[in-house]
């Protein structure tokens, strides 16, 4: 005999614990499926993404900073060395504790967790097969597929996670590298490449495009090349990696232009494959019940409902940003429409953080968007250099830039690299979900000194009255 229950989400990362959360709040008898082998909850972001990066990311700057900076500020060290171990050692202990609140917020919510693989038999029925090959058969009035995304494969590179990593086993490496190559230039391979160059590594990232950051706004893009640069990162752009050979210390990659053209051997202790992620649905039973994919094998979805009546899907196995945060906003969203109330996600307010120092921000459009589309629009600028709190910190690189409409002023766009970008960012996120303008920032008073004033600066270059630069 089944259990029966209003709502079952396959897949506990961002957006089906927090789909979960919503539904018990709202009353509805939830159950939500998790398959990791640990039995922790969380998906990758919180078990080996996000989290376990951003803990490495945040004590690697401190080493570096002990190292390279305090000396300036009058901070003076001696016998400064690094224990690698501990390091990893306290990125365990803020995975294991977050994920301990997300079993505890279960618990809260009256939600009922199974581990297994989840797989729809037919709309309205799940089937979770837990250890050992135990089922249990849950029926339901709606199925919502969350079982996020994987680690983009490339071709002639095979992943073992000791030699040639993803970004799980970067994350754990047992020694520095001598030389770390970072195949793809986008976000997780900077942050991971930026932990491992602050330890020690040499590392050289290889981007098949003629930039890194792609999708980011050009100009913040161009400067954030050159700062990583001078941190001593080196590019190979425009180029591909068409294999890989292991051996006994580490790994041989032929490298070849983009274009075509003759390759050249890159020794390295070990190779991180960062090109992206695609969705992750193997197993699941579409094909039985008939739930449409395109070609990349995205869902086809509806405000979240599938071409299946009661399937609904949301975070990284649908369209839109590839990113926990967008995720939670699409549970949110769905578990209110199940529930008959109004439910949205807005992707023009969802923002893109790296977190490398400096770090990058960006929500809306880029200058590259809005000039394909051909929307007329005003630029305002301002550089951290001319802020007090940033030139008193010693922390100048970088701007902020806001894009608005030529028009009407509404925001349209802001991009920030600097550091604390990811927090700074919310303001701009704040005033594109309301519809506000660039005036709106302008005219709002901003506590001195902040680096929050370079937001107000640049608002008002918008209209040419920045007062500090």
């Amino acid at each position: 005999m089944s259990e029966t229950y209003d709502v079952v989400i396959i897949g506990a990362g961002p957006g089906g614990y927090n789909a979960a959360i919503r539904a018990g709040q709202l009353g509805l008898k939830t159950a939500i499926i998790e398959k990791r082998e640990t039995r922790t909850l969380g998906g990758t972001c919180l078990n080996v993404g996000c989290i376990p990066s951003k803990a490495l990311l945040h004590a690697s700057e401190h080493y570096e900073a002990a190292a390279t900076r305090f000396a300036a500020l009058g901070v003076k060290m001696s016998g400064l060395s690094l224990d690698l171990g501990q390091m990893l050692k306290q990125k365990d202990d803020a995975v294991d504790g977050l994920t301990k609140g997300v079993e505890f917020l279960m618990k809260k919510n009256k939600v009922a967790v199974h581990y297994g693989a989840g797989e729809i038999l037919a709309p309205g029925m799940v089937r979770v097969v837990g250890e050992g090959g135990k089922t249990t058969d849950l029926a339901t009035k709606n199925i919502v597929i969350a079982t996020g995304s994987e680690v983009t494969p490339l071709k002639g590179v095979d992943i073992d996670e000791t030699r040639i990593v993803s970004s799980t086993g970067a994350l754990a490496l047992s020694a520095v590298p001598k030389h770390l190559v970072v195949i793809g230039g986008g976000v997780i391979g900077l942050e991971l490449g930026s932990v491992w160059r602050r330890l020690g590594a040499k590392v050289t990232v290889v981007e098949f495009l003629d930039r890194i950051l792609p999708t980011m706004d050009g100009e913040v893009s161009k400067q954030f090349e050159r700062i990583l640069k001078k941190q001593g990162i080196e590019f190979r752009l425009s180029s591909k990696v068409a294999g890989a050979e292991k051996t006994k210390t580490g790994v041989k990659l032929s490298v070849e232009p983009a274009a075509g053209g003759k390759a050249e051997l890159i020794e390295a202790d070990v190779a991180l494959v960062a090109i992206g992620r695609r969705p992750h649905t193997a197993g699941l039973g579409l094909e039985r019940v008939g739930v449409k994919t395109d070609a990349r094998g995205f869902l086809e979805t509806d405000h979240f409902r599938t071409n299946v009546g009661g399937v609904w899907a949301i975070g990284d196995v649908i369209h839109g940003p590839m990113l926990a945060h967008k995720a939670e906003d699409d549970g949110v969203a769905c578990v209110e429409l199940i529930a008959g109330r109004a439910g949205h996600a807005n992707y023009d307010a969802v923002p893109n953080v790296v977190y490398t120092w400096p770090e990058i921000a960006s929500v809306g459009k880029s200058e590259e968007d809005l000039k394909k589309a051909g929307v007329a629009y005003k630029v305002g600028k301002f550089p951290f250099l001319a802020n007090s709190r940033a030139k008193t910190n010693h922390e100048t690189d970088g701007f902020v830039k806001i894009l608005a409409d030529a028009a009407s002023d509404r925001v349209l766009g802001c991009h920030i690299i600097g550091v604390g970008a990811g927090e700074l960012i919310a303001e701009a996120v704040s005033v594109i979900e309301f519809g506000g303008a660039s005036e709106d920032i302008a005219r709002t008073c901003h506590a001195h000194p902040t680096r929050s004033e370079a937001v107000r600066q640049a608002a008002m270059a918008v209209e040419g009255w920045a007062m500090q630069a």
